[in-house]
């Protein structure tokens, strides 16, 4: 059996915060059921011994949300309790959670550091850019209660990353994003272009992030980056750091840069499986874990459908000189479908203005590694 890679919501949609630009919160929304609540821990030890069962080399649980600590730290140690119980084959397991931060506390840190949890945490730069979508149920940013949690994982040696949304403001601000990263000494990032919600128009909110702005966002983010390579202060920043590993003839780590969808295994509350944390929606459940094995799920009619209609690709898309590097972008950038088909994505234009300006650098940078 494969290697295997499950995304859980151990709370569902549910979450303490109530951030402006939430593509999950969009979702749940027009779901029949908008919340399943907080997963049974029941259902939390069926899923392990599910999971080690099918894999072998590696198994990563990853928990997302919503906000994935309102399940609780004892749901955690659980989990710890049941992969230790389960893993007969000595499969290796990665474990991996990503939190706004809020509800952290030593504790919590002191867990995740002895336990190896490699962590996300949401941060949209200074206090003043993600204060104004990153907010609570009364309209306060979050700002503070993160940086105190950084705080924690610094002292106890937790193994984390940023995520940093790309919207319309922070597009605009990058330099000053990055040069906050910089001085906190973030040293691992990952920014997710900012999804408006599914079915509507691009462009429609108020932190939709438009073409031009994604552009320019790309290219800032790239000069400032790559002149930190040449004087050796390395920072990664994953979308970079694949394209460089696609230049040096790997496979790209992110699902966005394959150039067609897989099943992700996405488990909501009540053991509902989807295939992409985009599309946990009601006519893409493929079953429940409680029911079905995991062959079974990647295998069943509304998965293959799932995966076959991700590798349409634009007539466009064939011509473009930069379509071995793109490779058409995330399926969730290229709604809507026309004529059940995905269509351009909606950065094209963006990624191919990028290609053109960086593209020379990215070489030097994929020689330099290659050297080392």
């Amino acid at each position: 059996m494969p290697p295997l890679s499950i995304l859980i919501k151990p709370a569902s949609s549910n979450c303490n915060l109530r951030c402006k630009y939430c593509f999950y919160h969009s979702l749940a929304e027009n779901r029949e059921t908008r919340s399943y609540g907080i997963m049974s821990t029941e259902l939390l030890e069926l899923i392990v011994k599910k999971a080690l069962e099918f894999s072998s080399g590696s198994c990563t649980l990853a928990f997302q949300g919503g906000e994935p600590t309102v399940a609780g730290l004892d749901f955690y140690k659980k989990l710890m309790e049941f992969e230790e119980k389960y893993n007969t084959k000595k499969v290796r397991i990665n474990n991996a959670i990503q939190t706004n931060g809020v509800l952290m506390n030593d504790d919590w840190a002191r867990f995740l550091a002895d336990n190896k949890f490699l962590t996300g945490i949401s941060l949209d730069g200074p206090k003043d850019i993600h204060d104004l979508n990153r907010i609570d149920s009364t309209g306060e940013g979050s700002f503070k209660e993160v940086m105190n949690t950084i705080g924690l994982f610094n002292k106890y040696g937790v193994e984390y990353n940023i995520l940093c949304v790309v919207n319309n403001n922070t597009a605009r601000h990058i330099g000053k994003i990055y040069r906050f990263f910089k001085k906190n000494n973030f040293k691992f990032l990952q920014f997710i272009p900012c999804l408006d919600p599914l079915g509507e128009p691009h462009g429609s909110r108020e932190f939709s992030l438009t073409p031009e702005s994604y552009t320019s966002f790309l290219k800032t983010s790239f000069d400032l980056w790559y002149e930190d390579i040449i004087k050796g202060e390395r920072i990664s920043i994953r979308y970079f750091d694949n394209l460089v590993m696609m230049l040096m003839g790997y496979y790209p780590e992110a699902c966005d840069m394959a150039g067609q969808c897989r099943s992700q295994f996405v488990i909501e509350a009540d053991g509902g499986v989807y295939p992409c944390d985009f599309y946990v929606t009601d006519d893409w459940h493929l079953g429940n874990i409680r029911d079905m094995g995991f062959y079974d799920l990647k295998h069943c009619n509304t998965g293959r459908n799932f995966e076959e209609v991700s590798r349409h690709v634009d007539t466009r898309c064939k011509q473009c000189r930069w379509a071995s590097l793109c490779r058409g972008g995330c399926r969730r950038c290229r709604e809507p479908f026309v004529d059940g088909k995905p269509g351009l994505n909606h950065f094209c234009e963006s990624y191919r203005e990028f290609f053109d300006y960086a593209f020379k650098r990215l070489q030097h940078v994929a020689a330099i590694l290659m050297r080392r």
